[in-house]
């Protein structure tokens, strides 16, 4: 591959963090997050389709440019596209008319910031370019923090937002600290890394993967850390499946003793997992009946989130 390629690979697998703005530290603990399906069908509630998600409009929305956001979904669903996409496949992929993509991405072209060769487009060398000299990491933990420390008093203990790595791993950006005496440090989770079949995000993270990749990133034999941890596979895959239909994860002493975890993530219009929202919480004060209240106040702060991150999504329909 030559190296004018390489960086548009390189691009391509890091534009959700670089358009987002999302940041990333060291270290993940895994707490139960779930993950969401391919379709819109799971986790309706936050997850934002490839049109939008209609909405009342706000003064930013009233304001936005609808060309400069249609070229926005374009270049996202670019991104997934690692060998280029026709427009016709943009097109329909994002719910634009042929003839508008067209418009756009020979817009783009000129810019430098998507390239055609033959049918096909990519991501151009400008947008490369700009990529390197950006640090997607550093503005959004500052944004965010307000929200997880809100859910964080609400629910009155650790609230954790961890994003997934390319390598397939996961990596804790921002916590909050419950109003109570006694709970999950914030200090601890910090660094630290977890095992996927064992923590509530790192669940989350296997759900979402396909069939080959989770032969590759689940190994044969499964570590037990309680008497509760899963170690038999089929056990382990049965419970992946739970998680994709009920939009949710729970660990329960699987990774400590007395420790309970709730997990849901967060999707981008593309429909990729970007970040999963966990409360951690010690077993003799979270009992199981607190889990139905607790799972609808991460929805309603994943609402947020999404608006947060996507400002441009919520109200706005994409235009033929």
């Amino acid at each position: 591959m030559n190296p004018l390629r390489q960086e548009h690979v390189k691009a391509s697998r890091t534009f959700r963090w670089a358009f987002g703005q999302l940041p990333r530290s060291p270290g993940v603990p895994g707490y139960h997050s779930a993950p969401m399906r391919r379709d819109v069908g799971s986790c309706t509630g936050f997850m934002v389709n490839r049109k939008g998600v209609m909405g009342s409009m706000s003064e930013s929305q009233e304001l936005a440019n609808k060309s400069v956001l249609k070229g926005a979904m374009l270049l996202r669903e670019l991104a997934r596209h690692e060998s280029g996409a026709t427009v016709t496949e943009l097109a329909a992929a994002v719910g634009l008319s042929r003839p508008t993509a067209f418009r756009i991405l020979n817009s783009l072209e000129q810019t430098g910031f998507v390239d055609r060769n033959d049918a096909k487009y990519t991501l151009g060398w400008e947008f490369s370019r700009l990529a390197r000299r950006a640090d997607p990491y550093r503005s959004l933990v500052g944004r965010i923090q307000p929200i997880l420390e809100e859910l964080a008093e609400s629910a009155k203990e650790t609230v954790t937002l961890a994003v997934p790595t390319p390598g397939g791993e996961l990596d804790l950006i921002a916590a909050a600290a419950g109003s109570h005496v006694v709970g999950v440090s914030v200090s601890s989770l910090i660094g630290q890394q977890w095992p996927l079949h064992a923590s509530s995000t790192g669940k989350i993270l296997l759900a979402d993967m396909s069939s080959a990749k989770l032969r590759e990133n689940l190994p044969e034999k499964l570590e037990k850390f309680t008497a509760d941890t899963i170690s038999d596979r089929k056990t382990l895959l049965k419970e992946l499946q739970e998680v994709r239909e009920q939009g949710y994860a729970i660990l329960d002493n699987e990774l400590e003793e007395g420790l309970l975890s709730l997990s849901r993530p967060i999707r981008d219009s593309a429909g990729s997992l970007v970040a999963i929202l966990t409360v951690d919480a010690p077993r003799y004060r979270f009992g199981r009946d607190r889990i139905p209240g607790t799972l609808q106040q991460m929805h309603a702060a994943t609402e947020k989130l999404v608006r947060l991150m996507w400002p441009g999504w919520e109200g706005q329909q994409a235009e033929g």
